[in-house]
């Protein structure tokens, strides 16, 4: 084995696991934590990071892979772009029983933009009646070359459920870092530090955190750090275990706590005083409230299309997941990471902002507040469903400019009726309803608006006339009327 062979063997691979959801990627890296020979691990909690470091017996030499958990959903588009970044291989997930989907293409692009390598990974292969030629083809036709179909690219075979080849894809992960031969003989622990941000939050009690991925070099307790502006001292190191370090090195992934602000998700990490020179510009804090919003976008107007929100999510990358998903009409007044607070009650009264909170607690206090202020607030669990209904929301208030025409009548006598004039009418199309609104429409002009408050045929009171029929009608307030002129009720 030569030197560079001999340094990759010092450091863990960094592997991003993308593809479409529901192919398998939780089910996956649970199946290769259990399968890590880290076995007094077994049943232990995995602290939520964002990442986790697996022990495997390879050669007879303990190795370490550490796994960064990239979330699934179309709506992480970006968080899975930013996971290919920071990784040094790529595992594409594809299902044997689903095939090529729309997230396994976007996928594709991803890690082709990183231009890292990757190994294809074949799951739910315990399943009867799949056809894996068909997926390969499907592969194929999205210029994924593997190995034995004119291509370079290696796959395998896995059941999450059974076990089948986990401990082979395991192998395969470490053989492909082995055989990496550029950038990497750079790589040093001495070096000076480089990391990039994978996650961020504000923990309520603790202070700011974030999840790094360490590309080079070393970090340690003490150390005075600063991401895009935002500097801190390292107070404490953990892995994904819990379990508090001294230092960390490449390839490791641990929670950072010290930062005086949340830093950027994506963000490089330096040591201070190392850091390059374009990383020398400061960030807003966070949480912020928009910058750019003028008073009148701060405030609903039913007239328009507008629809505020304050997110508040429980890390940085969800919420950067969520406002990217989000449509550029919207406009978000707050967002930050950490619960729902009395503030951000009475900051959403003051914009006729509604409040979304994603994979946060409620207070009762911060419910009875809004209740008593009258504040739409909600919790969410799935991202996606989150934004399905703010979409829908949106939707219904383009509609609420839109009329929906109910029914046209014309006039063809006027009666007076007890100070009131009764307009005798024929119903053309729809319906004439009491209680509609309606429009009086003189030769193609808009005269004016009303309600209907009345309809009857002959004396009999009546609730709604249908096409055809002959009614008449009094209306408030009174309008200038001609006979021949249309009645045009709407909603």
């Amino acid at each position: 084995m030569d030197n560079k062979l001999q340094q990759n063997n010092q450091f863990s691979p960094v592997i991003a696991v993308v593809g479409h959801v529901d192919h398998g990627k939780t089910s996956l890296l649970d199946a290769i934590r259990n399968t890590s020979v880290a076995s007094g691990e077994h049943g232990g909690i995995t602290q939520k990071i964002g990442a986790s470091q697996v022990e495997v017996d390879h050669e007879g030499k303990k190795r370490f892979i550490t796994l960064i958990d990239t979330p699934g959903h179309a709506a992480f588009s970006s968080m899975r772009g930013r996971g290919a970044r920071a990784a040094d291989i790529g595992l594409l997930v594809v299902s044997l029983a689903d095939g090529v989907k729309p997230q396994t293409k976007e996928s594709i692009e991803l890690l082709k933009n990183a231009q890292i390598p990757y190994i294809v990974v074949f799951t739910k292969a315990d399943l009867p009646n799949t056809i894996p030629e068909k997926v390969k083809q499907e592969l194929l036709r999205e210029n994924v070359m593997l190995e034995g179909y004119g291509g370079s690219i290696p796959y395998i075979e896995v059941s999450s459920v059974s076990g089948k080849n986990i401990k082979e894809l395991l192998e395969l992960i470490l053989l492909s870092f082995d055989m990496i031969d550029n950038t990497r003989s750079d790589l040093n622990s001495s070096a000076s530090l480089e990391a990039i941000i994978i996650e961020s939050k504000l923990d309520p009690k603790t202070g700011s955190k974030a999840t790094i991925i360490i590309k080079n070099g070393t970090i340690s307790l003490r150390d005075e750090i600063i991401c895009e502006g935002v500097l801190g001292k390292v107070k404490s190191l953990q892995n994904d275990k819990g379990v508090s370090k001294q230092s960390a090195t490449i390839g490791e992934a641990v929670e950072v706590l010290g930062f005086e602000k949340v830093p950027p998700v994506g963000g490089v990490v330096y040591k201070k005083g190392q850091e390059k020179k374009q990383e020398q510009k400061v960030t807003t804090n966070v949480p912020q409230i928009s910058q750019n919003l003028t008073p009148e976008q701060l405030f609903m107007d039913e007239k328009t299309n507008s629809l505020s929100l304050i997110l508040c999510a429980d890390t940085q990358g969800s919420l950067e997941a969520i406002t990217q998903s989000l449509s550029p009409e919207i406009v978000i007044v707050l967002e930050k990471t950490g619960d729902i607070s009395e503030a951000d009650v009475l900051l959403a009264k003051s914009t006729g902002a509604i409040l979304l909170g994603f994979n946060i607690r409620l207070r009762p206090e911060v419910v009875r507040l809004a209740q008593t202020e009258k504040i739409l607030m909600k919790t969410y669990r799935v991202i996606y469903e989150l934004i399905d209904e703010v979409h829908d929301v949106m939707e219904g208030k383009r509609l609420q400019g839109i009329d929906e025409e109910l029914g046209k009548a014309k006039i063809l006598a006027t009666f007076p009726f007890e100070k009131q004039t009764v307009l005798g009418i024929k119903v053309l199309e729809g319906r004439i309803a009491k209680g509609d609104k309606m429009k009086l429409i003189h030769e193609n002009d808009h005269i004016g608006d009303a309600t209907i408050a009345s309809l009857r045929q002959g004396k009999q009171p009546l609730s709604k006339v249908e096409v055809g029929a002959e009614a008449g009608i009094i209306i408030t307030p009174q309008l200038d009327i001609t006979i021949g002129d249309m009645v045009i009720s709407y909603r």
